[in-house]
């Protein structure tokens, strides 16, 4: 489907939106008037009176999806994409900005990841969705509020919060292929000032990959645990302490790709994706003067992750059945990590009366120590590396009420970062960096009550240095790279509340990209590319452009619909790659990128749903979500399938209990998560290069219940 028609359709089914509002019935009632508020700015601030393209995913819409991690709702935010390589969907993209995998070196990440207040940024494995208020998605940089680790957004997933009265609910869900889910939370006061709130959530299930070799259908197993506990403390109407405690613990399998590019693999070492993370957050929040508050935020992280594979994807002796074309090879390579992450924000936020200028003013700490451990057949001995990093930032932003309908919002951050890099191959860096960032927003305020507004922001990323000497010496370091956004947008509400509509057009503009390139290596005495060393480098320039919308639409007492739309196009400009699969470095012949897509920046996404209350307790909910086919890589051509997929779940209420049949995916289409080419790894095809995928779930089908109180 191409752009064009997209934009067509887009408005005529906005023009058909509005004929049927024109019909509608006597009985028809508003949307919900309470404020859906987005915590990851400065201030609390209603979804519809901030600038900037944002997504909210309430807790029904977690539910009703059965989502058990982030991966499985972010095809509702438009311009929206991961990857996965691993157990989950663990890597994410914003308009095309982001990452798509980890190995040796350590990564410097373009999405933020936020989880009540604690920085899980780089650890997408971790953003499980246990009893969650919401998921907040704020598309383009994010420079003045999160700094150098969402120059294309940030992510914040935020849990719900201890209430006035004793509340909670137990949920069980099954389904196909063993999936098995639990969860429980239950909060409440404990004393006038204390408050409270624990959940608990698992999942396990066999996974959607067959291991022919081993007959085994568990080797791509999802076993995953989350504990989070919460203290809400106000001793004093001016003071407050909010502490989370967060516990995860996930042993999943991978074995994510077959030799075949189906679901069948024939591994004999299956792989495993695991993490053990422990964390603490506290925020205090002090009213200084009637004029004045001073927040203090907090948090500290240790994780310890494992990470290993069958890198030929075959079992020994597959040469002996096959006949193969040339001699097999056998290797495993396995990754320990281990991360502690400290913050600290203290941050000074005036209470002005309306109509006059609100300010923040705040610093920045953050120390982070990464680990890694690399065992890899072919490694004479085990590669080692330490990596520690300290950021400091100064921030301030100011909102100034112009006139009646106007306002001006101005931040500004600038941060300076250090960093200690060491490895066992006697590598050793100390690059320092200063970093600045910030935003101007333009908003007006209709007659007719939506915002409109236009905003120019600024996101930068850190440089680095590529540590496999594998890689050629004027290619080890990179560059710092910087992101223009510039951003025109409306949000508000229409026909008697009964639709509201948020729609944002976007320009960006990246210099010095940051993209990931790979070359492919062979060991000696085997006759295959064995050795993946993967790398940073700095492509000249890069843009992409487009559009986000989102809606809800409340046509009756009844019937509720929903959805969102995300048109997007991108490319390279004046990238000389000489990693690509078809370049020819030996003679200095590079492969012109330039015009090309971005990697994983599909043209078009979009979601549309419908809410049905058929009566009697019974409802229906019906999705539809589809994507563009988008390219996996920089270095070689493979694309993706574009898919259109279907979901359903049928549910009865009756009192505190709910019961539901569900099914994701219905139309079973094989979605593509992360995909390889310009290599080979078959031998029985002589290891003659060739696009390998890796799927997302199948059609799954399960049933449900819950008891709320």
């Amino acid at each position: 489907m191409s752009f064009t028609r997209l934009f067509c359709a887009a408005g005529l089914a906005l023009s058909c939106l509005g004929a049927v509002a024109d019909e509608i019935a006597s009985d028809d009632q508003p949307l919900d008037d309470e404020r859906i508020l987005v915590t990851a700015e400065f201030r609390p601030v209603d979804l519809f009176d901030s600038a900037g393209s944002t997504s909210v995913i309430d807790a029904n819409t977690l539910r009703e999806r059965q989502a058990s991690h982030l991966e499985a709702v972010l095809d509702l935010a438009p311009n929206v994409n991961y990857s996965a390589g691993a157990s989950r969907g663990q890597f994410f993209q914003i308009r095309g900005v982001g990452e798509r995998s980890e190995f040796v070196d350590p990564i410097n990440p373009s999405v933020g990841l936020i989880v009540d207040g604690i920085d899980l940024t780089g650890l997408g494995g971790a953003a499980t969705l246990v009893d969650l208020a919401q998921v907040e998605v704020l598309r383009g940089p994010q420079g003045t509020l999160n700094g150098a680790n969402a120059m294309a957004g940030l992510i914040n997933l935020v849990s719900t919060a201890p209430g006035a009265t004793t509340s909670g609910y137990g949920e069980a869900r099954i389904g196909q292929r063993g999936l098995r889910q639990i969860e429980a939370a239950l909060g409440g006061p404990a004393s006038d000032q204390l408050g409270y709130r624990l959940a608990y959530g698992s999942t396990r299930s066999d996974g959607a990959q067959r291991n022919v070799f081993l007959d085994r259908k568990d080797t791509a197993r999802i076993d995953e645990q989350t504990l989070r506990g919460r203290l809400f403390w106000q001793p004093h109407q001016r003071f407050s302490l909010d502490l989370v405690g967060l516990l995860l613990d996930i042993d999943n399998g991978y074995d994510g790709f077959s030799l075949d590019n189906t679901r069948q693999t024939l591994s004999d070492e299956p792989g495993f994706d695991r993490q053990d993370t422990r964390a603490l957050a506290a925020r205090m929040a002090w009213e200084a003067t009637p004029a004045l508050d001073v927040e203090l935020a907090l948090s500290g992280l240790s994780a310890d992750l494992e990470y290993g594979f069958d890198t030929d994807w075959a079992f020994v002796g597959i040469c002996e059945v096959f006949d193969c074309l040339a001699p097999e090879y056998s290797a495993f390579d396995n990754y320990e990590r281990s991360q502690d992450n400290r913050t600290a924000d203290l941050r000074l936020l005036s209470r002005a009366e309306a109509g006059q200028p609100a300010w923040v003013l705040g610093a920045y700490y953050r120390d982070q120590s990464q680990s890694l451990r690399r065992e890899f057949t072919f490694l004479p001995a085990p590669f080692e590396r330490d990596f520690d990093t300290v950021n400091r930032a100064l921030y301030g932003q100011i909102d100034w009420p112009l006139a009646e309908r106007w306002a001006v919002q101005t931040g500004l951050r600038y941060e300076r970062r250090w960093a200690r890099y060491e490895d066992s191959d006697g590598a050793a860096f100390r690059p320092a960096e200063s970093m600045w960032g910030g935003r101007v927003a333009v908003e007006y305020q209709t007659d007719a009550g939506p915002l409109l507004y236009g905003l120019v922001s600024r996101g930068y990323k850190a440089g680095g240095i590529n540590s496999n000497s594998a890689v050629p010496e004027n290619l080890r370091e990179f560059q710092t790279e910087t992101l223009w956004n510039y951003e025109l947008g409306s949000k508000g509400r229409f026909w008697d509340n009964r639709l509201d509509l948020r729609a944002a057009l976007f320009w960006q503009d990246r210099r010095s990209v940051q993209t990931q390139q790979a070359i492919l290596l062979p060991i000696e005495g085997n006759n295959c590319p064995c050795e993946f060393v993967q790398y940073t480098a700095n492509a000249t320039a890069g843009q992409s452009y487009g559009l986000e919308a989102e809606a809800n639409f409340r046509a009756s007492s009844r019937w509720f619909l929903f959805g969102s739309l995300g048109l997007m196009r991108s490319r390279f400009d004046g990238f000389e790659n000489f990693s690509h699969a078809q370049a020819d470095p030996a003679n200095g012949i590079p492969f012109d990128m330039d015009g090309r897509d971005l990697p994983h920046a599909p043209e078009y996404m979009f979601a549309l749903g419908s809410i049905v209350q058929l009566g009697d307790g019974w409802s229906l909910r019906t999705e539809i979500e589809g994507k563009d086919a988008f390219y996996f890589s920089s270095r070689h051509e493979v694309r993706s399938q574009s898919f259109t997929r279907l979901h359903a779940r049928l549910a009865y209420q009756t009192g505190q209990w709910e019961w539901a049949l569900w099914g994701r995916n219905l139309s079973n289409e094989d979605v593509q998560v992360r995909g390889f080419g310009a290599f080979g790894n078959d031998p029985r095809k002589g290891y003659i290069e060739e696009p390998y995928v890796q799927f997302a779930e199948p059609r799954t089908i399960g049933l449900s219940a819950r008891y709320d109180f």
